[in-house]
């Protein structure tokens, strides 16, 4: 094996150690590993950094970006082994695009805040993937993103040319609205009805965080861990109590769970 240890590596190492594992002699696993094999390790690597980065913990930072590294080096691997293109011309087109993206850095525009910079940055962004109108600056954000981060974004690229509410009001009333609409729904039980009315509900729920300034993405986890963190505490009670879950109304589990909330304000 073409290889030398070292008490300290980089980047050209990690290229170097991905292209052994994929190698003939290589490890079995990588050799077999695809782009759509390998898509969810990706997308968990990158959560996996989110976390750190909201408990603030350094440590853990720097092994997930590792992590994520790994995955660009074998996804880049791959392509060059058809000969496509190669970790460098990755390096080299985010190179060439930041350059063109940051004129006030690189070049002669003038950009002093950052609302400018943002301005500039969208129009050569829009420029340079052939965008000719807004719907299509629309259509380029991800399918795959998580739907209330995709939302938030068609939103946000939306109200730039001006087509959004003028405040919150207007965004919180067209929400009571959508509720309406869904309870209607639930009314005539047409379950496609009622899909797309949930679905209205919710990108109206994302367009209120929006005018709050507030994460939808981040506020709905927060809410997930205080759901699980209060269940926690009617369980505790529950089993101080004797008392089967399973077996009790939901009238006695709303109780437990009023308990859990004024415990958990208590705590606070």
């Amino acid at each position: 094996m073409d290889f030398i240890l070292k008490d300290r590596y980089h980047i050209d190492d990690l290229l170097k150690i991905v292209s052994i594992l994929r190698s003939e002699n290589g490890c079995p696993w990588d050799k077999e590993q695809t782009h759509e094999s390998i898509r969810k390790n990706f997308i968990e690597e990158t959560y996996e950094v989110i976390e750190a980065i909201d408990n603030s913990d350094a440590v853990l930072l720097r092994e997930e970006l590792g992590d994520v590294l790994l995955q660009v080096a074998l996804h880049a691997q791959m392509e060059e082994e058809t000969g496509t293109f190669s970790f460098d011309d990755v390096a080299n087109d985010i190179c060439k695009k930041l350059i063109v993206r940051h004129p006030h850095v690189f070049g002669n525009v003038q950009a002093d805040n950052t609302e400018q910079v943002l301005k500039n940055w969208d129009e050569i962004k829009k420029k340079t993937k052939g965008q000719n109108s807004q719907t299509e600056v629309l259509r380029s954000v991800p399918k795959m993103f998580p739907a209330l981060m995709r939302s938030e974004k068609v939103q946000h690229k939306a109200a730039k040319v001006g087509f959004d509410y003028p405040n919150f009001q207007w965004a919180f009333k067209d929400l009571k609205s959508e509720l309406e609409e869904l309870e209607q729904a639930i009314s005539e039980n047409n379950v496609q009805h009622q899909q797309e009315e949930l679905g209205d509900v919710l990108f109206s729920v994302v367009n209120v965080a929006r005018f709050l300034q507030v994460d939808p993405e981040l506020s709905l986890s927060q809410s997930c861990n205080k759901f699980i963190d209060r269940f926690e505490q009617v369980e505790r009670l529950a089993v101080q109590r004797g008392i089967n879950m399973k077996e009790s109304s939901m009238e006695e589990l709303d109780q437990l769970w009023k308990e859990a909330k004024k415990l958990e304000r208590s705590d606070a």
